[in-house]
């Protein structure tokens, strides 16, 4: 059917990724070559291995890689850097997780002599999106194989079809239904799918995997303290933690708490609306922190200029530009005002909530209570000032007003 000799699978071990392996073999006659990812999604990434084995790969050409570590440090924490939010709401936890993939992807292209690589996003979603810019950043004439838009296996039930008629074990749920179709790594879990697929139907309560509800919630708040270091956390109640330990404490607590659910739909790059949930408990968590600190510590004007590109900058990252060149120019100017974020953030969690309840920084806070203060203050600000201050910003306002009061 083609030329490729050797692909490059993105391969979770799942229906979608375990299908299109036997899929290629069958279709483009290749040798295949999978990659497992652990970027925390919470499951053994190991069955995996098994699970090529059974369908015929070749041990070498099976890589599964630990990148939690890469995964937070390089991608989440600098996105949160940003304070990206997509459409005012979410976190972007799946989008962050793909140029990491696609990076991975077309380093063992390279490694393996490989021609191509392939993934299992739907021709309906996003994700196709992401991959793929990230695939032609990284590797301009790399062949692409889009399963999804190549076959005609164009429903869960067709999926499940195939891979009972090729022997490919995929358990079902205890009801008999389909399973969620479902994205995790540290940053977050979503669910698409089912009963979802109706906006007005609530989400069912044991579709949610890594937070208690917020009613069922622990009645005592708890109380954490978060150190920075220009821009990241460094220390969780005083005991240092790399960027993927972090995270991951961040989100038992956030969980622990009902922290970090989220019920939205979104308007997905590639046309549609989309109905999707999510559970982001240490995101939820680190977004609020970060912004409690960067107010002590922010030049005001730099603050406001970083507001205002945040929704380029989430945008970027939602549509799969990670790799872009304006990302990348917008991500040096952002990481240049992290310099002066050092200091900790006091947070309360209780029911659902994360409540900032203190900030400091020794070094570099911009607060000075001797000019902040209600009370005498020795001198230290003029309140005469500000007539001039007032009356010059009233100016253009104060013409306007005499041009329309003539007529």
């Amino acid at each position: 059917m083609s030329d490729v000799k050797k692909v490059v699978l993105a391969y979770s071990g799942g229906l979608d990724t375990s299908v299109i392996l036997k899929w290629l073999q069958d279709t483009y006659q290749c040798e295949v070559v999978t990659f497992t990812a652990d970027i925390g999604q919470g499951e053994e990434v190991e069955p995996a291995r098994k699970k090529a084995i059974a369908l015929g790969i070749k041990p070498e050409n099976i890589f599964i890689d630990d990148l939690r570590e890469e995964f937070v440090r390089d991608f989440v924490f600098p996105m949160f850097r940003a304070n990206a939010i997509y459409e005012g709401e979410y976190l972007l936890g799946t989008s962050i997780a793909r140029p990491l993939i696609a990076k991975r992807q077309i380093e063992i292209v390279n490694q393996v002599g490989g021609d191509a690589v392939s993934h299992g996003a739907t021709g309906k979603g996003n994700d196709q999106v992401r991959f793929e810019l990230g695939y032609y950043a990284l590797k301009p004439d790399v062949k692409v194989i889009a399963p999804w838009r190549e076959w005609d296996l164009l429903s869960r039930d067709k999926l499940m079809a195939y891979a009972e008629t090729h022997g490919i074990d995929i358990s079902k749920k205890k009801n008999g239904g389909n399973p969620y179709s479902m994205d995790a790594n540290l940053l977050h879990i979503s669910y698409e799918g089912m009963a979802l697929e109706n906006p007005a139907s609530e989400p069912e309560e044991d579709m949610w995997l890594w937070t208690v509800s917020p009613e069922k919630a622990p009645d005592q708040a708890e109380y954490i303290e978060l150190e920075y270091t220009k821009g990241d956390i460094v220390a969780i109640n005083g005991q240092a933690m790399s960027p993927a330990t972090v995270l991951a404490t961040l989100n038992q607590l956030g969980g622990k708490h009902g922290i970090g659910r989220l019920d939205i739909v979104e308007n997905r790059y590639v046309g549609m609306k989309s109905r999707g949930c999510y559970e982001t408990p240490g995101g939820t968590i680190m977004m609020k922190a970060h912004r409690a600190i960067e107010s002590l510590t922010l030049d005001r004007e730099v603050a406001h200029l970083k507001d205002e590109l945040i929704a380029k900058y989430a945008s970027l990252v939602y549509n799969g530009y990670w790799w872009s060149p304006e990302r990348q120019m917008m991500q040096s100017m952002i990481d240049a005002s992290q310099a002066t974020v050092n200091g900790w953030v006091r947070i309360k969690l209780y029911k659902g909530n994360v409540i900032v309840v203190g900030r400091d920084s020794k070094t570099d806070s911009l607060f000075d209570p001797t000019i902040a203060t209600f009370d005498e203050d020795g001198g230290a600000y003029n309140h005469a000032d500000a007539a001039g201050f007032i009356r010059l910003n009233a100016l253009r306002l104060r013409i306007a007003a005499k041009l329309h009061a003539s007529r």
